[in-house]
């Protein structure tokens, strides 16, 4: 497991560090609010930055940023920003870029509760921090892109089931349950959305899979939390507009999970657009000035 962890991380590290355009300049990482505790807790994963534009404005329209990290990382709201918060506060939007809970901490769906809980803890502070939460935006990419697509498929869902089992999805992180956890747009950027096809686009993958260490159960073994665990199950009259990115050369999360997904939201009437990147790898390639203008387009489009 520890090298598995390790593996992910690297491969964190080797997006932001080739993922990029030509001339891109790394963006200034520093947050105007840092390491704000968003569940009244000391744990790592309950933390977020809020970055602001530095447009003047007063209040600022919200899209919340999340991090790849197969699930494994707990603190990587930093990475968050570097690959996807700076065309996004150029555009300016303010950008919240969260933490969650690690797999190995604890198994899902922690890691949308905390989503969900995170979003409730900004729309409760919006005056202090500055924000517009009549629109709401998320987007993040790999585990980040199954973390949003996940948030938009469930807007005002409280509870989930399939057979036997029962999942909590909205959860009750940090309280603040008066306010709520519903977005309003989504851009997944080559997020695993189906667990019942990650390997070869037709099975699932084994029990020392990410996936199997984020339900606590090896795939084959629980199809009722495989169906739990993918955005692609959840999809309904309820979901918001989103827009899907992924390169076909990605050897990480495979190019079919782009496609299917694209193909059960246009089915729902709930797709923007369906991005494929020629070439387009895990993050590099599938990173460029194309894809950004896309994320800040669609988003533009969907605010009321």
């Amino acid at each position: 497991m520890k090298k598995t962890f390790i593996s992910i991380i690297s491969m964190i590290m080797s997006i932001m560090a080739l993922a990029q355009p030509p001339g891109f300049k790394m963006p200034d990482t520093h947050p105007d609010f840092a390491d704000i505790n968003y569940a009244g807790d000391n744990l790592e994963g309950h933390k977020l930055d809020i970055y602001i534009p530095k447009d003047g404005k007063e209040k600022h329209p919200l899209i919340v940023v999340i991090y790849g990290s197969a699930w494994f990382g707990n603190n990587l709201k930093n990475a968050a920003y570097m690959s996807l918060g700076k065309p996004l506060t150029d555009a300016g939007y303010a950008v919240a870029c969260l933490n969650h809970r690690a797999s190995t901490e604890a198994n899902y769906p922690a890691q949308i509760n905390d989503v969900k809980g995170a979003i409730r803890f900004l729309r409760a502070n919006a005056e202090k921090y500055g924000l517009d939460t009549s629109f709401v935006g998320i987007t993040g990419f790999s585990s980040g892109g199954h973390l949003s697509a996940m948030a938009g498929t469930t807007n005002d869902m409280k509870t989930r089931s399939s057979g036997d089992i029962t999942i909590d999805i909205e959860g009750n992180v940090g309280g603040n349950l008066d306010q709520s956890s519903a977005v309003d747009a989504v851009v997944d950027w080559f997020g695993p959305v189906d667990m019942a096809k990650m390997e070869n686009c037709e099975t699932v993958k084994g029990a020392d899979s990410p996936e199997a260490v984020l339900m606590g159960v090896a795939p084959a073994d629980s199809p009722d939390m495989v169906a739990l665990i993918s955005p692609i199950t959840y999809i309904s009259e309820s979901t918001v507009p989103m827009l899907v990115i992924h390169g076909n050369s990605d050897s990480v999360v495979p190019y079919c999970q782009g496609v299917n997904f694209s193909e059960e939201l246009k089915k729902a009437g709930k797709l923007a657009d369906f991005i494929t990147v020629e070439g387009g790898e895990h993050g590099p390639v599938t990173f460029n000035e194309d894809t950004f203008k896309a994320m800040v387009d669609f988003f533009n489009s969907k605010r009321k």
